[in-house]
């Protein structure tokens, strides 16, 4: 699996878990279902915090005809 960083654009990507993988290059992790990718920034105590509001944005529900593009 070639995959990239959503954040640095690294390919430096570990697998960690069956869908988990973690960049080396910028400390976040990434998980991956199927289609839909989530990005968490580790914090120092282990706990993960979302980043999904800064990298995929949510189709606007006025608008339902507009289809985002990967």
């Amino acid at each position: 699996m070639s995959m990239r960083c959503p954040n640095c654009n690294s390919k430096d990507i570990g697998k960690i878990g069956s869908h988990q993988f973690y960049c080396w290059g910028c400390f976040i992790e990434l998980t991956v279902n199927g289609e839909k990718m989530s990005v968490y920034q580790v914090e120092e105590d282990g706990t993960l915090s979302s980043l999904d509001d800064l990298f995929f944005e949510e189709i606007p529900q006025e608008f339902p005809h507009i289809h985002a593009s990967n």
